[in-house]
This record gives C-alpha cells, sequence and structure tokens, in this order.
C-alpha cells in the first residue's frame, strides 16, 4: 500500500443561495451524493461539518462552496467522479453553479493519514492557477504519480 493518499478540492459558485428555491434540488441530493462517494472503492475521507456535508465551509467567499476529500489514488476518484452515480449531478452543475474561467478543482499527493483543511487545500488551488500543473497541485488531465516512497 502507498504511503501516499490523494486529495481533492473542487469548488463551485453558487447561482443563487445555498438555502434558495433555486438550490433545492442539489441541496435534497447532497447525502445521497455524499454516501456514493463513501462507499466507492478506494474513498477515504471527506471534509464534513456537524450537518453531515462541507456547505458552511467559505474559504473562498461566501457564494462559493467547496468539496475536500482524499482517495486511495486517481484511477478510485475518477471512477466516482466520472463513472458512478455522480455523472447525473455533474451534468446539472449550469442549473446551479456560475461557470468558472479560472481552475476550480486541484489534486495532490499527501501522506496516508493526513486529513487536509481548506486552507491548504486554498494553497494548493492558488499554486495551480498561478503556475499550473506540477507535483504540488495538479489536474484529472495533467496528473503525477505519488512521490517515491521512502526507504525503511
Amino acid at each position: 500500500m502507498s504511503e501516499y493518499a490523494l486529495a481533492q478540492l473542487n469548488i463551485a459558485r453558487l447561482r443563487a443561495p445555498i438555502d434558495s428555491p433555486e438550490l433545492a434540488d442539489f441541496v435534497a441530493n447532497l447525502d445521497r451524493i455524499n454516501a456514493l462517494a463513501e462507499s466507492a472503492p478506494g474513498y477515504v475521507w471527506r471534509l464534513k461539518d456537524d450537518t453531515g456535508n462541507a456547505t458552511g465551509f467559505r474559504p473562498f467567499g461566501e457564494d462559493c462552496i467547496v468539496n475536500l476529500s482524499t482517495w486511495k489514488d486517481v484511477a478510485s476518484l475518477s471512477d466516482y467522479a466520472f463513472r458512478s452515480g455522480h455523472v447525473e449531478i455533474m451534468r446539472r452543475r449550469r442549473e446551479w453553479f456560475v461557470p468558472m474561467e479560472e481552475a476550480y478543482a486541484v489534486l495532490w499527493w499527501l501522506p496516508r493519514g493526513h486529513r487536509p483543511g481548506v486552507l491548504e487545500a486554498h494553497e494548493r488551488l492558488g499554486h495551480l492557477r498561478a503556475h499550473g500543473p506540477s507535483p504540488h497541485a495538479f489536474t484529472f488531465k495533467t496528473s503525477y504519480p505519488p512521490p517515491l516512497a521512502t526507504a525503511g
């Protein structure tokens, strides 16, 4: 087993307040989609508050929600994101979220067992936006392998 896990952050700029009728269907699907993630092969952890989701975390501004999770590897996350019931929600994203010109998702490797916080995730997305993909912060399209394992 690798000494590393994959972290992912994606953000979305809301078209309306999270408790508005415009976002009601999105909010109604949160528990189902989160449960789908948690049961997906390779899932490790996700950021959540006492409500069971992460919509209360707003490090990018009041109109921007975050999704932060860790996975076994890129393939596991990719399978969940693009080849599971999650796809039906992604297809509807323009109903609920404003399209973003700049990068809104970032991946990075971290030591297995480490739980990234929103500040760490914010820094990784900022690095990707400023410098493009690198081993420090990358994308599905341009991904990097985990760091080499340390000798024991």
